[in-house]
């Protein structure tokens, strides 16, 4: 297990056991857009079969950031579900967290790390992570149904939602 404190008191641990998954579940099923409407068993079996990642604040170890890594641990890792409690953000969480990431998977040997964002690049950024320049030799196999932005729930092909005033 990996632990870490930052210079204010926050807690970075890959304790399993110290997760609060419903919490995490909470956050990514209704604030995450690539995970609206996720069901919480989804959420659990995926953190079961990650090497997680949580940071919790000092003044009472309440769970405010979390991240996971999908890794064989020796080679290569993908950096996913990386989300800061709306209450926390501003505060460099984000930052420390992928870079704690980062560190710990170099510690093991990995030197590929890949991660997807819309929105972060900047936070990215600040520890070393760069678009990709060939994305020619990537390809992908997405086999997620379409999700409404709306509602976050899975699209039926049905009628589209309407909103009457």
């Amino acid at each position: 297990m990996f632990t870490l404190t930052r210079a204010d008191g926050h807690l970075l641990s890959t304790d399993p056991a110290r997760l609060d998954l419903d919490r995490v579940h909470h956050w990514l099923s209704t604030d995450a857009y690539w995970a609206l409407g996720r069901d919480r068993e989804t959420v659990v079996r995926a953190f079961e079969g990650s090497l997680p990642f949580g940071v919790y604040r000092p003044q009472d170890g309440r769970q405010v950031a979390v991240a996971r890594v999908v890794t064989d641990r020796a080679t290569f890792a993908w950096l996913c579900d990386v989300y800061v409690d709306r209450s926390a953000r501003g505060s460099g969480l984000g930052t420390w967290l992928a870079g704690a990431v980062r560190d710990h998977l170099a510690d093991l040997g990995v030197r590929r790390i890949l991660l997807a964002t819309n929105d972060a690049h900047e936070v990215y950024a600040r520890v070393g992570f760069t678009p990709l320049d060939v994305p020619e030799r990537w390809m992908n196999l997405d086999r997620r149904p379409p999700v409404s932005p709306v509602t976050g729930k899975e699209q039926n092909g049905g009628s589209p939602l309407t909103v009457e005033a």
